[in-house]
Parts: structure tokens; C-alpha cells; sequence
């Protein structure tokens, strides 16, 4: 599910045309080892994963957590996010090859299948005490959204349900830091609210630039069965949605901060269902909807001590 983030943070570039390997081909020896181990890394989305684990753990630090339990919060997402993105890449590798993705490593040849496979589940071992050493309960809640978003790789994103897991390791993400501090306090309903908001925010985001290749490929998603235009719509108000919980939610009058934040993600919602950018090749609705979900993590991090 680290895409969800790579839509969040990054703009992903298009993949230059070039006939696709077969899996045996990826499968294939070739590259040294510096070059076989950048791959590798390559494969697992490291820029979401870094973008995820940087945001997780300054909503830690904000939530009231020490130096070491910080750095748990961060060692536990990141192991997460990297079992999730290798995963991602072993499980679309005929997808990907179909669709002439030379940008993945798998698809180019440059590291191996059992390469891959063996660091996802290595990242995934090491998860869950990574996740257990927060507390139980919190540790529980990080694994049960990790489960999710392995559920969503291995054939949730292909239902009607594709939103539900983004729903479930979105909404659990402030349990995981509440539920590891002093009383072990369950998070607001609004932020778990404003969580879930976000991450169906996001799966519609992350799936916009790609959804004629998805049909084509056989990938019916919950976006992909509502089509290019009702899905941004669904992104724009999920999203606003979001911000109004983050902002409404805290108890008190909201702040200059939240009033801002409302505001420019309102105008971008307008944006977004008005007719505008309705080429399949605008980048325009992703573009905004990228901007609506950067200001929900900035509100989310700005309202990081109330998470409980």
C-alpha cells in the first residue's frame, strides 16, 4: 500500500515504452552486486516508505512519545512499508511486464523474483516485534493495518472493497501511537475518522493517472468501476471530508492553522468537480488532489497533540 503514499508525495513519472521481459527474464541473473542491491531497494518504493515512516514518526513525537519510542514507531513502519512495497512488486510482476514497466527493477531484469519475495517476508519478520516492542495493543494495531495492505496487493485492489484496507491502515495509524502511551488512551474518533477519510482520499488519488491501464489489465477497483470523472469527485469530498474532521474535530475554536488548511482544501475540491482536465492525459485532478492530501498530513501533523 506504500503507493497510497507515493501518490501523497511524489508525481510518478510515465514509463518509457520498451518491450517487456518475460518473468523468466526477470527472473534471470546479470546484474553485479551494487547494482543488484540498489534494485532491490529500488523495488521496495523507498521514497514512500521514508515519506511514511518520516510523517508516522513525527506525529509520534507530537503524540507525546521519547526519544526511544520514536525511533521504534519509525523502525516499525519502515519494516512495514518496505514488506508492503516489495510484495506490491512480486505480486504485479506480470502486470507490470504486460504493461512495459521498464521504471520497475523486477520488469528490467535488474534483481530477482526470490530476491524480492525473501525481503518482503524478511521485512515483514521483522515487523511485527518491531511493532509488539510499542505495546501490545499498539503494536496489534500497526500489524492489522499492515495486514490490510498486504490484503489489498494480494487481490483486494481487483473488488469493490479496494478502499477498505487504505480505510483500515489509515484510521489505525493514531491507535498505533496513543495506544502505546501512559494509560494507553484510544485515539479521538475524529482523528480516526479524519485517518480513514484520508486514506480512501488517497486510493482514489493513487489510482487517477492509472486507471485505462488497470481496466485493461483486468483491475476493477472500487475507482476503476466509478471511472476517471466520478472518481475525482470521490477524492475531492473524501479529502475535504478529512479536513473538516481535523479541523472541526479538536475540542476549542479552531485555529488560524485549521482555518487555512480548510480553506485551500476547499478551493481544491471545487477544482476538482468542476469540468476541468478532462483529457485522460491531464495531470491536472491528480495534481490537485495530491495538493488536498498534503494538506490533510500537514493538518494532521499540526494537530498532532490531540491525537488522544
Amino acid at each position: 500500500m506504500n503507493q497510497t503514499f507515493q501518490a501523497l508525495f511524489l508525481s510518478a513519472a510515465s514509463p518509457s515504452p520498451a518491450p517487456a521481459p518475460t518473468e523468466a527474464a526477470a527472473r534471470a541473473g546479470g546484474p553485479g552486486p551494487g547494482r543488484g542491491a540498489l534494485a532491490l531497494l529500488l523495488s521496495a518504493h523507498p521514497a514512500p516508505a521514508l515519506a511514511v515512516t518520516a510523517l508516522i514518526t513525527a506525529l509520534a513525537v507530537a503524540a507525546g512519545r521519547d526519544v526511544f519510542g520514536s525511533c521504534l514507531v519509525a523502525l516499525a513502519v519502515l519494516t512495514g512499508q518496505l514488506s508492503v512495497g516489495w510484495s506490491n512488486d512480486c505480486v504485479d510482476l506480470a502486470r507490470d511486464a504486460a504493461a512495459h514497466r521498464r521504471d520497475k527493477p523486477l520488469v528490467a531484469g535488474d534483481v530477482q523474483v526470490r530476491s524480492v519475495s525473501v525481503a518482503a517476508c524478511a521485512a515483514l519478520v521483522l515487523c511485527a516485534p518491531l511493532s509488539l516492542a510499542n505495546g501490545a495493543a499498539a503494536g496489534g494495531a500497526h500489524l492489522v493495518g499492515v495486514a490490510a495492505a498486504w490484503s489489498y496487493n494480494l487481490g483486494v485492489k481487483r473488488t469493490r472493497w479496494s478502499w477498505l484496507p487504505y480505510a483500515v491502515a489509515f484510521g489505525l495509524l493514531p491507535a498505533f501511537l496513543t495506544l502505546a502511551l501512559p494509560g494507553r488512551p484510544w485515539p479521538a474518533a475524529w482523528v480516526v475518522a479524519a485517518g480513514a477519510l484520508l486514506g480512501v482520499g488517497a486510493h482514489f488519488t493513487n489510482v487517477l493517472p492509472d486507471i485505462d491501464a488497470d481496466l485493461a489489465a483486468g483491475v476493477r477497483g472500487l475507482p476503476q468501476r466509478l471511472g476517471r470523472r466520478r472518481s475525482r469527485t470521490v477524492a475531492a469530498l473524501t479529502l475535504l471530508a478529512a479536513s473538516a474532521a481535523l479541523v472541526l474535530g479538536p475540542p476549542g475554536p479552531p485555529d488560524a492553522i485549521g482555518w487555512t488548511g480548510l480553506a485551500v482544501t476547499g478551493a481544491l475540491a471545487v477544482v476538482l468537480c468542476l469540468p476541468l482536465g478532462t483529457s485522460p492525459d491531464s495531470r491536472l485532478p491528480f495534481l490537485a488532489t495530491l495538493g488536498l492530501a498534503g494538506a490533510d498530513v500537514a493538518l494532521l501533523v499540526a494537530h498532532g497533540t490531540a491525537l488522544g
